[in-house]
């Protein structure tokens, strides 16, 4: 009689070494996958396409694979099976929704080997990665299947409306019966690739209570940490405004429909990808670990972070490069360039009887906001305003002042030539206060001519005792100041007087004022300031 040993890590170790899981091998079970969907993915090709109908979300399908084979089944190394496939023309629609061809599907399910994963949490399933990074399978217990089974209708609904979600992305439920035991299965979509060195990683809830990672945890060689390691670790992760709002506005969305599905004790999984750390780590992002055969980004549409965030599409195909291999760029809080990559896991937990008596135990005990179990609304507000605020934060923008070269110099000028005329106006009057009253006939000639030629300026000469009317000596007064770079100023203006008044010409210059006014004989009066 074989005896077998507890693991701590999700399933049992026989004494030969290899895990088990419900007296099922390891290597048992991975074959049986294979063969499972091989054989039901192959026969669903047969049948035409058609519209998804609600009763195809309650299907069942099954067959029997003995070890000798038969007529419609391949011989098998393993025990006989009974292999299960739920609701498989939904599915079907989903896979053709995220663009999986079934050739594809089996191609990365069945063709290599599965890899087998450490299970990152604390729920003892079992987690198998294809070799080309693609799919995540998962064994999920009983009420797990069963709650997704019923949530299959709103999840189409959803996805129809909005394909890019951060929620995981279902392609197959099944189950396999082997020797009195059911292991149920869901295959999803990866978040974090293999060929990326995570250099952290993060289980988020927005909880307080017992977030920490344990002491065994943080031994591992890439252990996943908690909500509060985040915070001892970071201080937020910063992203430019367009990315931030994409995010955020997903994360949102995606809090909403769980909300609406009765859905709590989800998490984030954030994986830190530290591109100034890459060259030390031996590896580049856009390199293959391990056999070097994976193609060096994903295929599946929508299953990267970025275009999971990206509405239009446009901006997650420019960003998803071998490079980055679909991470959001971000900062740290110490400039360091990063890569994110992230998703929301763990949603087949309804708020059913049991988790609201856990809720109410630990309520009493402890403070009843701060545990992790909670009711749909309320973990749901909690879960974005921590997500907001402690994790991601957009870049502050730095403010640019124009510069004194670009602001206008116009008002400047025009104040200028306003106190100029202004002077010009107080010293005539105090001239005519001193020389008496002018004749009409001076007035007329000298000021209100000025509308009919507005190139004519009154007489401000200081000889005006001698006759009632000034004027101008032919001789041409100039005034001028020599500049070797009058021509590259920036502007002018030229300015031309009208009792009192000043029409204003923008030209090139904003320091060169150039006054011209022409005599009835043809002279000239320029003044240069």
């Amino acid at each position: 009689m074989s005896t077998t040993t507890e693991n701590g890590v999700g399933g049992y170790r026989n004494t030969s070494g290899e895990k088990t899981y419900k007296k099922t091998t390891s290597s048992a079970l991975k074959g049986a996958i294979q063969l499972g969907i091989g054989y039901t993915v192959g026969n669903l090709t047969s049948k035409p396409d058609r519209d998804v109908l609600m009763q195809d979300f309650y299907v069942v399908e099954s067959v029997f694979l003995p070890s000798e084979g038969s007529n419609l089944t391949p011989a098998h190394h393993y025990p006989d099976f009974r292999f299960k496939t739920y609701a498989p023309l939904a599915f079907r629609y989903f896979r053709e929704l995220f663009g999986i061809k079934p050739d594809d599907y089996l191609y990365s399910i069945c063709n290599e080997p599965l890899i087998e994963l450490s299970n990152p949490g604390a729920s003892g399933s079992l987690f198998y990665l294809t070799s080309d990074d693609e799919f995540i399978i998962k064994t999920v217990q009983h009420k797990e299947a069963e709650f997704l089974q019923k949530l299959l209708p709103g999840y189409y609904m959803n996805l129809n409306q909005n394909p890019r979600t951060l929620l995981p992305k279902f392609y197959g439920l099944y189950c396999i019966q082997s020797g009195g035991v059911n292991i149920r299965l869901v295959v999803m979509n990866n978040v974090l690739p293999r060929s990326v060195k995570m250099n952290y990683k993060y289980d988020l809830k927005g909880s307080t209570y017992k977030r920490r990672a344990s002491r065994k945890e943080r031994e591992k060689a890439c252990p996943v940490y908690k909500d509060l390691d985040f915070q001892d670790m970071h201080e937020g992760l910063y992203f430019d405004a367009d990315t931030y709002n994409a995010l955020m506005k997903t994360l949102q969305r995606d809090c909403l429909v769980l909300e609406s599905f009765k859905i709590m004790d989800y998490s984030l999984l954030l994986a830190v990808h530290v591109l100034d750390q890459s060259p030390k780590e031996g590896g580049e992002p856009g390199q293959a670990v391990g056999d070097g055969k994976r193609p060096v980004a994903q295929r599946v549409l929508y299953s990267t972070a970025m275009e999971s965030i990206q509405g239009d599409g446009k901006a997650a195909e420019a960003h998803t490069t071998d490079d980055t291999m679909g991470g959001i760029p971000a900062k740290s809080h110490k400039e360091e360039k990063l890569l994110i990559f992230l998703g929301i896991i763990d949603i087949l937990q309804s708020y059913r009887f049991i988790k609201k008596l856990e809720h109410s135990w630990k309520a009493l005990v402890y403070d009843g906001d701060s545990v992790s179990v909670h009711r749909p609304g309320f973990y749901a507000n909690r879960f974005l305003k921590f997500m907001s605020t402690s994790v991601f934060r957009k870049t502050p923008t730095i403010r640019f002042s124009p510069s004194k070269r670009t602001r206008t110099s116009i008002p400047a000028l025009k104040s200028s030539s306003q106190e100029i005329l202004s002077s010009q106006k107080e010293e005539e009057e105090r001239r005519q206060s001193l020389g008496g009253a002018r004749s009409l006939a001076s007035l007329d000639g000298q000021v209100f001519g000025s509308y009919l030629r507005p190139d004519l300026v009154p007489d401000t000469q200081s000889s005006y005792e001698g006759s009632s009317m000034g004027t101008i000596s032919s001789s041409s007064i100039n005034l001028e100041t020599q500049s070797e770079d009058r021509d590259e100023m920036a502007s002018s203006s030229t300015f031309t007087l009208q009792d009192s008044a000043i029409c204003l010409t923008s030209e090139q210059s904003t320091m060169d004022v150039e006054v011209d006014m022409d005599r009835d004989d043809g002279s000239v009066l320029d003044v240069y300031l």
